[in-house]
């Protein structure tokens, strides 16, 4: 065990000083000016910033369907906390976001405007808003993200007063200097590089002090910032710095001064009046995000006075505060809101202002399955979840039931919504390109906007991990009873048709999860691979008889006999090989041996995809009946056919991710699959 001094000492040798005064760095104006000259970027404004912020984490180019071009910004992985917030299978909505940013970063008039995240609950709104908050606060502690404030040095103490609104310290230089300052300011720099560059005016505590000094200095600009100190400041939203969180209370407990600050009553006497910037708290919302980043949750529940300092806010970056002219603020505004409040704002003709500075950006459901299993790997994995093991194909079922609750039904008669699931997720269907993918898409206006949200299936899994004490592992039934099970109390359904819609694509989901699981079964009891050998040894010699009309010699008696039609058969019908297309297939494998070995190379079953699932379908055909599975419903099981089971068990740990519990559940329920077979058949 450590002791206390080993403590100590390991957080000592870990320690960067050197990186803690550079975060701490303050200077004089004059110092500024040269750290301006030499690092024009400390200037940029807001969304500057920010879009720098998210571009830095780096991007993907990749191609999403024929000759159209998606970047995947990895900012909204959250790499830097391990993925906690990681967005899933949204790329085009944060592309388009990020494009916003872009455009307002450049000045093309987006920066006017509120950026809206418009989408269902549970759709990643928050989570993009808390990516954007925390980011620029780990970007500011950089030295790439770097940015200053200024501050008074007080008459008397020599302490420092600084700004409430930690705004930018060029606003010092009075606009009729700025051309000539800036212009000296980014000398020598050639198009293209960052330059200097200030916007807006001194906020109304720093004019006042300003004015102070100007007075005392008999207008001599350079004794007033003499007197000025400026820092090097890290934007933080628990330091109320910077980054800002408005949420909509009742009307009744709802202030305006939340957002642009109030007076403090308490200085009044000190100062002697209630329009003395000194005697006033700028606090507010508004004036703590300034040079940063201000969240609105749920944007369109606020009352009309709230509204007219957004309007204010966005479109001419400035607010009022009480007893005060407007004040220049720099920040990024991002508001969120569900569908019926942005239905209610579409419906009120009073709302056309805000309607009209807002750039809504489309945050839907993930509609890709691999995304939306993303999405619960996340919370749930060996990992997190401790003592229980989730077994295969139990995070997929309940995203794939999600997925489709999201999905409109296709145009296309002949294809159904597990099919359309199945071609968003990448799978290939004859006769579908990917134009026609594309075409689906276009056609499905609102996929994506309604359906069962994330946090629903989380709250279920959650419930089947709890619940079923006994077991050491959850499967896909536990938790598509509980998702059923919910349906009946879930708040936001009202509507029996779609409780019952809900219900029915449940029951397409269990089908599907009885193909997948019979398939597997299939495989772990045809992975015998000595037998597979044999089986294809046996099938290669009589096809290569077959194709050049030949005969096979029986390894037993040392006959020649003709091919035996009936084995090739029996193997080919399992992937569907018509009669009439028999010799086709056979040519194409021979062929297909013959180039293998021109190139020097062995021939393996399993690099042939479609010959390997016809073999071990045969096998499995095969040794069904010898490892009499259906037994296992009757549960009367020699020790011989036992151990056959036993290896099958172990075929479905090793290779499919089961654990003990888990393999016997799909055993028995695959066997009964079968019994019900039997019975049918008789």
């Amino acid at each position: 065990m450590s002791s206390g001094r080993e403590i100590i000492s390991l957080v000592a040798s870990r320690q960067d000083l050197d990186q803690f005064r550079r975060k701490n760095w303050i200077g004089t104006f004059e110092d500024y000016l040269d750290l301006v000259r030499q690092k024009p970027e400390v200037t940029r404004n807001a969304f500057e910033r920010v879009y720098d912020m998210i571009v830095s984490g780096g991007t993907t180019v990749y191609e999403e369907s024929r000759g159209e071009k998606r970047v995947h910004y990895r900012f909204f992985d959250d790499p830097d906390n391990d993925g906690r917030d990681a967005v899933f299978g949204l790329d085009e909505s944060l592309e388009a976001f990020v494009n916003a940013l872009k455009s307002a970063a450049k000045g093309y008039g987006i920066e006017k405007r509120v950026l809206l995240l418009h989408g269902p609950v549970g759709s990643s709104k928050s989570t993009i808003a808390r990516l954007l908050k925390r980011g620029v606060e780990r970007y500011t502690a950089t030295d790439e993200g770097a940015l200053y404030t200024l501050g008074w040095t007080s008459e008397d103490t020599g302490d420092v007063q600084w700004c409430p609104m930690h705004e930018e310290p060029l606003h010092l230089i009075p606009e009729r200097f700025r051309e000539d300052v800036l212009a000296n300011l980014n000398a020598g720099r050639a198009e293209g590089e960052s330059r200097a560059r200030v916007f807006g005016e001194l906020c109304p505590y720093c004019r006042f002090m300003y004015t102070e000094r100007l007075k005392k200095y008999t207008g001599d600009w350079t004794k007033v910032v003499h007197d000025v100190r400026v820092k090097r400041i890290i934007l933080s939203e628990q330091d109320r710095m910077g980054v800002g969180t408005f949420q909509p209370k009742d009307e009744k407990n709802q202030d305006s001064t939340e957002l642009t600050g109030d007076i403090n009553y308490r200085k009044i006497a000190e100062f002697g009046s209630d329009s003395d910037p000194r005697a006033f708290n700028f606090d507010g919302e508004f004036n703590v995000a300034n040079r940063g980043i201000i969240e609105f949750i749920e944007v369109l529940k606020l009352d009309v006075a709230f509204l007219y300092d957004l309007l204010g806010a966005s479109q001419e970056h400035k607010v009022k505060p009480k007893k005060f002219a407007q004040t220049d603020i720099d920040e990024v505004i991002v508001g969120h809101t569900n569908e019926p409040e942005y239905r209610r704002l579409q419906n009120n003709e009073f709302m056309e202002a805000l309607r009209d500075r807002t750039v809504k950006v489309d945050i839907p459901y993930v509609t890709r399955l691999s995304d939306e299993i993303k999405i619960y790997e996340k919370d749930y994995n060996p990992k997190k979840v401790k003592g229980k093991h989730i077994a295969p194909h139990t995070i997929e079922m309940a995203a794939m039931w999600a997925v489709l609750t999201r999905l409109e039904p296709p145009n296309n008669a002949s294809l159904t919504l597990l099919q359309k699931l199945k071609l968003y997720n990448g799978k290939t269907l004859p006769g579908f390109t990917e134009e026609n993918i594309k075409e689906l898409r276009n056609e499905a206006v609102g996929e994506g906007m309604h359906g069962i949200s994330p946090r629903y299936v989380q709250d279920k899994i959650s419930n089947a991990l709890v619940a079923h004490l006994d077991s050491k592992s959850i499967n896909p039934f536990m938790v598509m009873n509980e998702l059923e099970a919910g349906l009946k109390h879930h708040s936001l359904i009202t509507s029996d048709e779609l409780k019952a819609k809900y219900r029915e694509l449940l029951g397409v989901v269990k089908e599907e999860y009885e193909n997948i699981v019979k398939n597997e079964v299939q495989r772990a009891i045809a992975a015998d691979e000595d037998a597979l050998k044999r089986l294809c040894g046996n099938y290669i010699d009589n096809v290569k008889a077959y194709t050049q009309r030949e005969k096979v010699r029986n390894k037993f008696t040392g006959q020649y006999e003709e091919p035996d039609e009936r084995l090739m058969r029996s193997i080919e019908e399992k992937i569907d090989i018509p009669d009439s297309r028999k010799d086709d297939f056979r040519r194409e494998i021979m062929n297909y041996i013959a180039a293998l070995m021109i190139d020097g190379k062995t021939f393996d079953y399993r690099a042939n995809e479609r010959l390997y699932k016809a073999l071990q379908l045969k096998l499995f055909e095969d040794q069904k009946d010898t490892i009499k599975l259906t037994s296992l419903v009757s549960q009367v099981v020699d020790k011989d056919t036992q151990a056959k089971i036993d290896v099958v068990k172990g075929r479905l740990i090793r290779d499919f991710g089961y654990d003990d519990e888990s393999a016997t559940d799909v055993l028995n329920y695959v066997a009964s699959i079968f019994a019900r077979g039997d019975v049918k058949k008789k």
